[in-house]
C-alpha cells in the first residue's frame, strides 16, 4: 500500500530523481567520507552536491519497567561532544561497523558505553539523520528486561550513565534542556507509543 502511494504521489506530481553523472572521493575520513557528485537535476538543472557518506549508526532507548511501570526508567549518558561545544544528555549510539547487523551493533554499542544488556530488542523506527547533505541512516532500538553490566568504552569516550524517571526525560525536553534529535526522537515516539497503547 505504501508503495503504492509514493508511485501515486510521483506520478502525479511530475517527480523524479536526480541522475547522478559523476562521484569523486574529496576527503576520506576515519569515521565518514565526503563525496563530490555532479547530477543532472529532475528539473535539467545540472549541479554539484557534497555528500557525506556515512556506514549507519544504531541509538538504544533501554528502559527498566521492572520498579515502576507506569513511569519506567530511561537510561541516558552525559557527555561533551567537541562538535557542539558541550555536554549534551544523549540515548546511547554508535556506528554500525562494516559487514556488522544493526542489531548486533545495537547490543554491542549498549554494552561497550552503558554496560546494559536487554532480553528483548524491537525496532522503533528508521530514519535519515539529515538527508540534504548526510546519507547517513540511524536506527533507533527499544531495549526492553534490562540488566546491569560493566560498561567498555573506548579510550576517548568520557561517558556518565544516567537513570532517569520517563517523566523526568520528557520534562527536560519540555525545559529544552536535552538538544540532541536522536535523543529528542527517540523519547517522544516511546512516550506517544506508551500513550496510544502500542507497547
Amino acid at each position: 500500500m505504501k508503495a503504492v502511494l509514493e508511485k501515486s504521489r510521483a506520478k502525479s506530481t511530475g517527480a523524479k530523481k536526480a541522475k547522478l553523472v559523476k562521484s569523486e572521493l574529496a576527503f576520506k575520513g576515519k569515521v565518514f567520507n565526503v563525496y563530490r557528485d555532479t547530477v543532472i537535476e529532475p528539473g535539467g538543472h545540472k549541479n554539484v552536491r557534497e555528500v557525506i557518506r556515512h556506514n549507519g549508526s544504531v541509538v538504544i532507548l533501554a528502559v527498566d519497567e521492572s520498579v515502576n511501570p507506569a513511569d519506567p526508567d530511561i537510561i541516558l549518558e552525559r557527555q561533551y561532544r567537541h562538535a557542539a561545544g558541550q555536554f549534551l544528555f544523549e540515548l546511547p549510539a554508535g556506528r554500525v561497523e562494516p559487514g556488522e547487523s544493526t542489531l548486533a551493533a545495537a547490543k554491542r554499542e549498549m554494552i561497550e558505553e552503558t554496560g546494559y544488556r536487554a532480553k528483548k530488542w524491537k525496532l522503533l523506527v528508521k530514519y535519515f539523520a539529515s538527508p540534504g547533505f548526510l546519507g547517513e541512516w540511524m536506527q533507533i532500538y527499544l531495549a526492553r528486561e534490562i540488566r546491569e553490566g560493566v560498561a567498555k568504552p573506548e579510550l576517548d569516550e568520557q561517558i556518565q550513565v544516567l537513570r532517569v524517571p520517563l517523566s523526568k526525560a520528557m520534562q527536560m525536553i519540555a525545559d529544552q534542556q536535552i538538544h540532541d534529535g536522536k535523543t529528542l526522537i527517540g523519547l517522544s515516539l516511546y512516550d506517544a507509543a506508551r500513550r496510544a497503547g502500542r507497547l
